[in-house]
């Protein structure tokens, strides 16, 4: 029987606590879903850092958290996913003593596909930086962060507005709800999609996104706004994107007049009611498309009148090089 792979969450003190509590019930999620169809657990799950007990970001003590454990020698060992976290702030302090012993243990690392990984969630990249582990590799973190993460290592090709990236035996994502995205395409990859898709399901997770998605979804453009009769109707059209929305459908869920509405929308969002309309069925359209449904089926379900209608909207607003078909799962 393969032994579970030994996934190690670092935990600095002040470590985000989605950051870890995320991916880490999805792997814990995956072994219960395994049990389920009488198959052994795949994964082993063990927090490690500098203190015994740190506390986290959100101001909860932890305890029993292991010493960094010595990985120079791998040999007849079972696989090992060093998970990194981010923080708080700005910045990712490598001054104070906890910080630089984790530096000095990431440095002894040696990193190899399938043996041992690094994933690094939000701004745990920076620290892998820091460490020297990401020369030469893809790598992305939170956008806040992005800059700070090519100061720390120049030769590493950062990108952005990544949901995650896998390269080489380094795994990275954009920050916080992302590590659950990674997590899952991480458990796809050792137990297969029916598992993942079991997970996603459980954690109600409606929509996995992948390595080359966007990190800022199309559904959160346009909504950095204060006005909560436009966030209700830009929710009210997330929701039902097939519904037969017109503006004074649109108006008449914020209370207001079709004319005020598209005044609002201009305003506040930056954008025409129907001209965001259509970007969420597109978007709708992608996400059924990735899931496998045929080109008509995924126009119903975004609320186009026919895949004819489909197409024309994709040509203006889809994704450039792809046609509704070639983006089929």
């Amino acid at each position: 029987m393969t032994a579970p792979i030994r996934v190690l969450f670092v935990m600095l003190p002040n470590s985000l606590a989605l950051d870890w509590a995320g991916p880490a019930e999805a792997l814990r999620t995956a072994n219960q879903v395994l049990l389920g169809l009488k198959q052994p657990p795949s994964f082993q799950l063990e927090f490690i850092g500098p203190v015994s007990d740190p506390i986290s970001s959100v101001g909860l003590g932890l305890r029993d958290v292991k010493p960094l454990p010595d990985l120079s020698v791998m040999d007849g060992a079972p696989p090992v996913w060093v998970v990194l976290l981010g923080q708080p702030g700005t910045t990712i302090d490598i001054r104070s003593a906890h910080s630089r012993a984790t530096l000095h243990w990431l440095r002894r690392l040696r990193l190899q596909p399938s043996r041992l990984e690094l994933v690094c969630i939000c701004a745990g990249s920076v620290l892998a930086a820091h460490a020297g582990l990401l020369a030469g590799a893809e790598a992305t973190t939170h956008h806040h962060h992005l800059a700070e993460l090519q100061a720390a290592a120049p030769d590493c090709h950062v990108l952005s507005n990544r949901v995650f990236i896998s390269s080489g035996a380094i795994c990275s994502s954009a920050g916080v709800t992302t590590g659950i995205d990674l997590m899952l395409h991480r458990i796809a990859g050792v137990c297969g999609p029916v598992v993942a898709a079991k997970v996603a399901e459980s954690m109600v997770v409606a929509l996995r996104r992948g390595p080359s998605d966007p990190e800022l979804s199309p559904f959160l453009s346009h909504r950095g706004h204060l006005h909560p009769a436009l966030h209700r109707v830009q929710d009210a059209i997330c929701q039902q994107p097939q519904a037969a929305w017109s503006v004074a459908d649109m108006a008449r869920v914020a209370c207001t007049s079709p004319r005020h509405l598209s005044r609002i929308f201009a305003e506040q969002a930056g954008i025409a009611p129907l001209q965001y309309l259509r970007r969420i069925r597109i978007t709708t359209a992608e996400a059924a498309l990735k899931a496998g449904v045929s080109v008509g089926r995924a126009a119903e379900l975004a609320g186009f009148s026919s895949d004819t209608q489909l197409r024309r909207a994709w040509r203006q607003l889809g994704p450039q090089g792809l046609s509704p078909s070639a983006s089929r799962g």
